[in-house]
């Protein structure tokens, strides 16, 4: 949660057919800055998502077209997150023709379906719909690299947030079995071993639950709170990182109690072992 970050060019050519260009907007949740990328080896490409709209970005756009000659097909957007949306209007008036796809689209974008391809000279993509992160979430396998873009899902370092934990374990083991190389995540550096990084957050993930699950195996007659099991889990990093945190806990909670393994009193926003669960 607190790893130091590796530093990355604002553009950099990752391979033949893939260019990076971050999205000027650097932080705590963006890491280095949202990834974006140029696929394709043509004259006419395909870019995977507009960062924030951040002037730093559509610069850094526009230099790239410039310096290789190239004009942008279509604009192939993970989800609807701000930081991974929001320079499309600024791509449109860089390039008015260039036609923009979601998975829920807003008016006047085009839908991606799971299992859609989008092809160019040199790359062809297939959309993967893995909800989790958020529930109009999309990866998208490259396969002349045996690559897959796992947006928000998979990140280049920490682990990642996410909307639905039992949506997210399921599409995690789902995109391992999807490819066999590289993974450009949404921020931070390439994975080399993409699905080796995601049976690491599927391990990561597991040894949350059983953390979670120990914490409540341990006699407490009023019950716990989701706090009061950060303040055991997370005892060793710094307070200001158990609010977001807690927001983690109570998505293991919310699965484990679709499991049957945990129970909620409502009234008091407790959460016990059930019955039925075993350690």
């Amino acid at each position: 949660m607190s790893e130091p970050l590796v530093p990355l060019p604002t553009v950099e050519k990752l391979s033949s057919r893939v260019i990076r260009v971050l999205g000027g907007n650097p932080s705590k949740f963006t890491l280095q800055g949202t990834n974006t990328y140029i696929v394709g080896q043509g004259a006419k490409r395909l870019l995977i998502d507009t960062g924030e709209g951040k002037p730093a970005w559509i610069a850094s756009i526009k230099s790239v077209l410039d310096k290789e000659d190239i004009t942008i097909e279509k604009a192939i957007l993970t989800h609807w997150h701000h930081d991974h949306i929001q320079g499309v209007p600024d791509l449109l008036e860089q390039s008015p023709s260039t036609k923009i796809h979601k998975n829920d689209p807003h008016d006047g974008w085009l839908d991606i379906s799971d299992g859609q391809k989008f092809e160019t000279e040199g790359a062809t993509l297939h959309a993967y719909y893995c909800p989790g992160h958020t529930q109009d979430h999309m990866a998208f396998v490259l396969e002349e690299e045996d690559a897959m873009f796992t947006a928000d899902n998979v990140l280049g370092q920490g682990t990642a947030v996410f909307e639905d934990l039992a949506a997210y374990m399921k599409s995690l083991d789902g995109m391992s079995k999807q490819f066999k190389g590289r993974a450009y995540p949404g921020h931070g550096p390439v994975i080399e071993d993409g699905p080796a990084k995601i049976l690491e957050y599927i391990k990561h993930r597991k040894q949350r639950e059983k953390q979670v699950l120990d914490v409540l195996a341990q006699d407490r007659d009023k019950g716990w709170t989701s706090m009061d099991i950060v303040k055991v889990i997370y005892k060793d990093y710094p307070e200001n990182l158990w609010e977001p945190a807690n927001s983690g806990i109570i998505q293991i909670l919310k699965k484990l109690q679709k499991d049957g393994k945990v129970t909620h009193n409502e009234s008091k926003d407790t959460w016990a072992l059930s019955g039925k669960s075993s350690l």
